[in-house]
């Protein structure tokens, strides 16, 4: 049993208060992913307005949003993102805020891009995107399209597609990977993009679950890209395109595993909730769910520790993702039979969380991806290696 430090027991004290207030407007974001704008006073979303900035940045002005803000290490945004899931996955997902964009500044970010995504984050609660995933390609960078071709002074044209990016729609900065025209593997930089310029275009697209994170189709028709933008220009060309692709999703699947894990417990305490006194085989079908959210939610802890401890040490993050992911779906597709036919019609809230359970799946790569990961992990002799 990992037992908690006292800083980070009290971070999630606090956090765990502001859930049940996402959970609030949790079905008007399903119906209306422009809600959020009526949420941005929520202290969730307040603090998540200010998730991944430094902590020497103070978010000045009386606007929703505005304090001090920090960053979190993987334990913590562990913490935070199984209770706020608890009170609603995309609301939390669909809050403003740094997110992935800010975990990449962290990992290749210069001071000078630093403070200027951050010093656009503290005018208001601003949005920002990560853009890598493409049509028919999905992340893998090596078949990647999208391209910048140089124009001999340091900048770049970007041209592409981008698709499944969340938040694109209502961001302001966006990270955006692109292959440089005419190379290889290698070549493949991430670049900050000011969604207001001309040739970026960002349109929602329909989906099941998870709406209120509005997954997005991004195109890329000859964006202008500043030198000043590029992303990793000081570090060696082998720190840039892969290795920090996996760099940011070793920090950040630990709270994917989070998020499945928030969106199974809701639906397993809405059943201790709405059903009363349980007995016989439900009981104990009940208790053996609650069971296995604790034994997934000590791997979790245990894969962010890994990472905190060395970025690199990412497969045990892959096994907590997989399984708080194959859990969330089993959870909240179990919870409707405590309630009898049409469960999830009489209750509405019990037929989100089982389509958002399913969307976490494919956040960060899905369960077989997670589960080759985690196999070469074992087999080099990464994972359970004293």
């Amino acid at each position: 049993m990992i037992t908690l430090p006292g800083s980070l027991a009290t971070t999630q004290q606090y956090v765990r208060r502001w859930a049940d207030d996402l959970r609030a407007g949790a079905l008007e974001l399903d119906r209306d992913p422009d809600a959020i704008h009526r949420y941005l006073d929520l202290p969730a979303v307040r603090f998540l307005a200010g998730h991944e900035v430094p902590p020497d940045w103070d978010r000045a002005g009386p606007e929703a949003g505005s304090g001090p803000a920090h960053g979190l290490a993987t334990l913590e945004r562990v913490l935070v993102s199984e209770e706020l899931a608890r009170g609603d996955a995309g609301m939390m997902l669909a809050s403003p805020g740094a997110s992935m964009c800010g975990v990449l500044l962290s990992v290749l970010g210069s001071q000078e891009q630093r403070d200027w995504v951050y010093g656009i984050l503290a005018e208001r609660p601003r949005w920002t995107c990560f853009a890598l995933t493409e049509p028919e390609r999905g992340s893998a960078i090596g078949e990647m399209t999208s391209t910048l071709t140089p124009t001999g002074d340091g900048s770049y044209v970007l041209d592409g597609e981008k698709r499944y990016v969340g938040n694109a729609a209502r961001a302001d900065v966006g990270a955006v990977f692109a292959r440089v025209a005419g190379t290889e593997r290698l070549g493949v930089l991430a670049v900050l993009v000011d969604t207001s310029d001309p040739g970026f275009r960002a349109e929602p697209l329909p989906t099941v679950g998870l709406r209120g994170v509005q997954l997005t189709r991004i195109t890329l028709d000859s964006v202008h890209v500043p030198a000043e933008r590029v992303l990793g220009a000081h570090l060696p060309a082998t720190r840039r395109g892969m290795w920090s692709i996996v760099a940011v999703f070793n920090q950040l699947r630990p709270s994917v595993a989070a998020i499945a894990l928030g969106i199974a417990r809701a639906a397993h305490e809405y059943v201790a909730e709405h059903r009363g006194r349980l007995r016989g085989a439900e009981r104990d079908l009940y208790e053996a769910l609650g069971q296995r959210i604790d034994a997934a939610r000590q791997l979790t802890y245990r894969a962010a520790l890994a990472v905190d401890a060395r970025p690199s040490a990412g497969h045990l993050a892959s096994a907590a993702k997989a399984r708080a992911c194959e859990l969330a779906e089993e959870v909240t597709l179990a919870a409707p039979g405590f309630f009898g036919p049409g469960a999830r019609v009489d209750h509405p809230l019990l037929d989100k969380l089982a389509r958002d359970a399913r969307g976490v799946e494919f956040m960060e790569g899905t369960r077989t991806i997670q589960k080759l990961n985690l196999f070469q992990g074992l087999h080099t002799g990464k994972v359970g290696r004293n």
